[in-house]
């Protein structure tokens, strides 16, 4: 049972993984048996476990390095995690800045990513794309429409390339998480009155963790869910789920 969730021979490139989620996840798939190369602005601590790369997500430049990287590598497949996300919330009239800056991370970026290593893929006649979306991308939430539209269309995204990557066997799926505590959400949690708030909309009664998005990132990365492509994962405590919240 085990071999089925087992990594070995597996490329993953995981976006973002500097820390929060992105951290979480390239650690989680270097113990399954990836060989796991993380790309972010900046690492915090190094890591000896996960291959760490600095640069910008959105940079055809950087995507082209690790085309680059990858190519001497021995692998049969290829995972990419396209994880880094950034959020600007503001009350009132959105600024366009914060707009386009939000796109270009949440949207473009992933875009970019999957057709620099389309070839790739191609050629392996394997792999699998984990793009992580948001409840975002589900449910409306005020003064982001930035980040609203981004995670939905990256929703939409990854099922267009499943289907346009299909015929190589490669799997295209959504992971989506709910409030996980994170340096993103770091002011939200600590304030009593939104931590209560937003955890009385789960079933599961609390926030998640970072750790909580390994299992299922594992799981759409291993040949355990070979038949599994197209699909939208929500990782949020039973958010999505919940009819009636009371307060």
């Amino acid at each position: 049972m085990t071999t089925i969730f087992a990594l070995n021979r597996t490329m993953a490139i995981v976006t973002g993984a500097g820390q929060g989620n992105g951290y979480a996840i390239a650690n989680g798939l270097a113990k399954a048996g990836a060989s796991v190369l993380g790309v972010d602005l900046n690492f915090p601590k190094p890591d000896n476990t996960v291959s760490q790369l600095i640069g910008d997500v959105t940079s055809e430049s950087t995507i082209q390095i690790v085309v680059d990287q990858i190519a001497s590598k021995n692998f049969d497949h290829l995972v990419l995690v396209n994880n880094a996300g950034v959020t600007y919330p503001r009350e009132g009239r959105y600024p366009i800045d914060r707009w386009r800056a939000t796109l270009e991370v949440n949207l473009t970026a992933p875009f970019l990513w999957i057709e620099g290593l389309a070839e790739v893929f191609r050629d392996k006649n394997s792999g699998s794309i984990i793009n992580i979306t948001s409840l975002g991308a589900e449910r409306a939430f005020p003064n982001n429409p930035a980040y609203i539209a981004s995670k939905g269309g990256l929703k939409m995204l990854s099922k267009y390339y499943a289907k346009a990557l299909g015929g190589y066997e490669v799997r295209v799926n959504n992971v989506g998480p709910g409030y996980m505590v994170t340096e993103m959400t770091r002011a939200s949690y600590e304030n009593k009155d939104t931590r209560e708030s937003r955890s009385g909309h789960t079933l599961l009664g609390r926030w998640g963790q970072s750790d909580d998005l390994i299992g299922v990132c594992v799981f759409l990365a291993a040949p355990a869910s070979s038949y599994i492509t197209g699909q939208d994962i929500y990782v949020d405590g039973g958010w999505t789920a919940n009819g009636l919240v009371q307060l």
